[in-house]
Order: C-alpha cells, then sequence, then structure tokens
C-alpha cells in the first residue's frame, strides 16, 4: 500500500445553506451527495425512517441515531490516520470499539488489497452539479476504485444499501469527469457496533446503473428546488 498523489484535488469549504450541507468548490457552492440523497427519498423510505422513530420512541431514536454519528466519525478518524500512516497500530490500552471497528476494517477489507492510494477525505465534484469527500480513492485488487467506510448497528443486506452505492456510484462517476480516470468499481467496508465486518462490491453495467440513478436524482433536486 502506497501512496500516489496523481491527482490533484481541490480545496473545499462545507456550509449549511437551508439546512443542508454544501461544498464551496471553485467559486461554485454545489449541494453534497448526502443532501441530494436525502432531498428524493423515496415516500416509502420516509415512512419506514416514522415508523421505526414511533416504534422506538422519538427520543431514543435521537439517541441511537447520535451515538452512531458519533461512532461513525471516531472509526473514520482512526481509518483516515491508517491510510495517511500515522496510526499507531501497536498503541496499547486502546481498547476502544470505534479502534476495534475500524481494525476489522483494516485487516479485513484493506491490508493486501489496497495497492495504492491516490486521496483520503478527497473532495470530488461534478461541475454544476454536486460535491462530497470520498473516504478514499485508489487502485484496491488492481482496479481504480472508490472506498468507503461504514459503520452499523446490525449487518445489512444488499439489498439495504442502495444509498450506498448511489453515493459512492456519484463519487466515482465525478472522479472520472473532472479528472478523467477509470474508476470502474466501489467497496464499501463496513463494521457493526459487534465488530461484524462485511464488504459489498459494485462494478460495471451495474455501477453504470446506479451512476444513471443517481443522476436522475440531481435533476429532481435541481427541479425541486426550482418549483420552491
Amino acid at each position: 500500500m502506497e501512496w500516489n498523489n496523481k491527482y490533484i484535488y481541490p480545496k473545499s469549504t462545507r456550509s449549511i445553506v437551508d439546512g443542508s450541507r454544501h461544498y464551496s468548490v471553485n467559486e461554485e457552492r454545489l449541494p453534497s451527495v448526502t443532501t441530494i440523497l436525502k432531498a428524493t427519498e423515496s415516500e416509502e423510505k420516509k415512512a419506514s425512517l416514522q415508523a421505526w422513530k414511533q416504534r422506538v420512541g422519538h427520543k431514543q431514536a435521537e439517541i441511537i441515531t447520535r451515538e452512531a454519528s458519533s461512532r461513525g466519525s471516531s472509526m473514520h478518524e482512526y481509518l483516515e490516520k491508517f491510510l495517511l500512516g500515522k496510526l499507531n497500530l501497536d498503541l496499547l490500552g486502546d481498547n476502544t470499539r470505534e479502534r476495534m471497528m475500524a481494525d476489522q476494517i483494516i485487516e479485513n477489507g484493506l491490508r493486501n488489497k489496497l495497492d495504492e492510494i491516490w486521496g483520503c477525505e478527497a473532495t470530488l465534484y461534478y461541475p454544476g452539479k454536486y460535491a462530497g469527500a470520498a473516504d478514499c480513492v485508489g487502485v484496491y485488487e488492481n482496479k481504480e476504485t472508490i472506498i468507503d467506510f461504514k459503520q452499523s448497528n446490525k449487518p445489512k443486506k444488499d439489498e439495504w444499501i442502495d444509498d450506498y452505492y448511489l453515493q459512492c456510484s456519484a463519487y466515482a462517476l465525478a472522479h472520472n469527469t473532472v479528472h478523467g480516470s477509470n474508476i470502474t468499481q466501489a467497496v464499501i467496508l463496513l463494521c457493526t457496533k459487534d465488530n461484524m465486518f462485511q464488504r459489498f462490491l459494485i462494478d460495471g453495467e451495474r455501477l453504470k446503473d446506479y451512476q444513471n440513478k443517481f443522476l436522475e436524482k440531481v435533476e429532481q433536486f435541481y427541479a425541486q428546488r426550482r418549483a420552491n
């Protein structure tokens, strides 16, 4: 695993516009990929989320969401340090849940698989459309790849993670458009809070299908914005 500063990723600043995250990149203020996904989610998904909140109670749902967000941020910090070569893997006494989750992803998902790192927390944007920050971009098992790190309360099934695929597809499309790269796959490396590791991979025609689906959501997002 080695760094290859093959591409220059732009600097960006994040801001909240009308309650949604935006990126300022190259004098453009663009909605984030997650902002677009949230704004265009299906009525079925909204109803499902609402039903869950009612089932566990709104206060408890808020606590669960906040804990998951905090856990995800800490896990991402460990993984970023690992990619930057700043993580002491022999550090004694660091047995936090987030550290153990990051270790699962490192040992099962990255070691001996990630050949080259081009960037981590790299700002990617599609001019005039959207922007975001990819957890990792590089060569994974000999293919140009977007890599995303996720944490979860429980194991996932392929059919539950459409949003993960849409997010990674959006990043791959932005990278290929701006940098002329040939990213043909996305890999999602996930660990549950109980330390169960899962890997999901999307490539070829399926990746292209998700890119097209995401572009439809981009058009929907801007149509909704114009209507409001």
